[in-house]
């Protein structure tokens, strides 16, 4: 197998197994060695891989990260390891310990399922705050499996990794920030938008009344491109979302089935469609969209993480004169909210994020 298919097998484990997995100890034997080794690193090997590494800091003594991670006897990264359940946010500051004392250039925090990478960009030899790189193993996406490449035994380089890191934080940083302008635009950035396309005075009352077009500009922007990039993905070979029949529980190809299943057939609307792509558009920052699949049925169009019926993201409610769109708590409960515009899903964005993160 090649690099993708072994850390794609090895995603697929990870979310299989997870719920099994009990101890911090069970996290490193199942999850973690397993992933040093699909890098191509001897994990048997303590002169590459090496458990216990001392790191004592100051006064602190018998300090040591879970591995030291070698290549040619020259340390190139720290992995300090967590149980899968854990939020690594928290441990943050054993790492940056660790990083002070250590030639190592990277330090990787990790859970098993999550991974942050560090590095000192900000000041020398001072790990920083934040990580220029994570991945998440069960929401895997193709740029971070390239990204991955880089730290693998047969490809690492250190100037390499380090130029990169420099632009994914940057990168990073901008996504951040354009996310928060498209939700919330401050006044400064209203006003500079503003001028490109109102010729009078940018009052304060004027500004005000802008900044609503604004944020719905940006909605249907990134609907749009939602919409084109899915229009792509189902064309040509894959039938589109309007195209796509229901199963019925016996497939029989009868005459007396067909006949029946045409007194019930179920037909994906124009309206249920753009409520997909707008449900996408909300998601598309937080999980790949190949895992939010429609699934119509005759009282509502349903959204299902992982084409999973037991995941639903939400339903749509619209073949009634008054439209609802149902949201989904982490038990699962159902709230139905009324919409009067399709538009109006993009309100519900922190109950959808929040129903796919207790799925990952």
């Amino acid at each position: 197998m090649d690099f993708k298919e072994k850390l794609t097998a090895l995603a697929e484990r990870v979310a299989r197994q997870k719920e099994d997995v009990r101890t911090e100890e069970a996290t490193k034997t199942s999850f973690i060695l397993p992933f040093l080794q699909t890098l191509g690193y001897d994990i048997f090997n303590p002169s590459e891989v090496r458990p216990e590494a001392d790191c004592d800091y100051g006064t602190k003594k018998d300090e040591k990260i879970d591995y030291l991670i070698s290549i040619d006897n020259t340390p190139v990264m720290l992995v300090e390891c967590k149980h899968w359940s854990v939020d690594l946010d928290k441990f943050k500051v054993q790492l940056f310990r660790y990083y002070a004392v250590s030639k190592a250039k990277f330090g990787i925090l990790t859970n098993g399922v999550v991974y942050k990478f560090f590095t000192d960009l900000d000041n020398e030899n001072v790990m920083d705050d934040k990580p220029f790189f994570e991945i998440n193993l069960c929401d895997l996406k193709e740029s971070h499996i390239e990204k991955l490449k880089e730290f693998s035994r047969e490809r690492y380089d250190t100037d390499t990794i380090l130029n990169s890191a420099t632009e994914m934080k940057y990168v990073n940083a901008f996504r951040l920030l354009i996310a928060q302008l498209a939700q919330n635009p401050s006044d400064d950035f209203v006003r500079l938008m503003v001028k490109q396309v109102y010729s009078g005075v940018a009052t304060k009352n004027i500004l005000w009344d802008f900044k609503p077009l604004l944020i719905r500009a940006f909605q249907q922007y990134i609907n749009d491109n939602v919409n084109d990039r899915l229009k792509q993905a189902l064309a040509p070979d894959v039938p589109s979302v309007g195209e796509i029949k229901p199963q019925l529980a016996s497939q029989q190809p009868t005459e007396e089935v067909e006949e029946k299943a045409d007194n019930r057939k179920i037909e994906t609307t124009e309206e249920e469609k753009q409520g997909f792509y707008i449900v996408c558009a909300i998601l598309c920052s937080a999980v790949d969209l190949e895992r939010v699949v429609m699934r119509d049925a005759q009282s509502y169009c349903a959204i299902l993480f992982d084409d999973n019926n037991r995941k639903p993201i939400c339903r749509l409610h619209f073949n009634g004169s008054k439209k609802y769109v149902e949201t989904f708590d982490a038990d699962k409960v159902g709230t139905k909210h009324q919409i009067t515009t399709l538009n109006d899903i993009y309100k519900l964005s922190k109950e959808l994020l929040s129903t796919v993160k207790n799925y990952m």
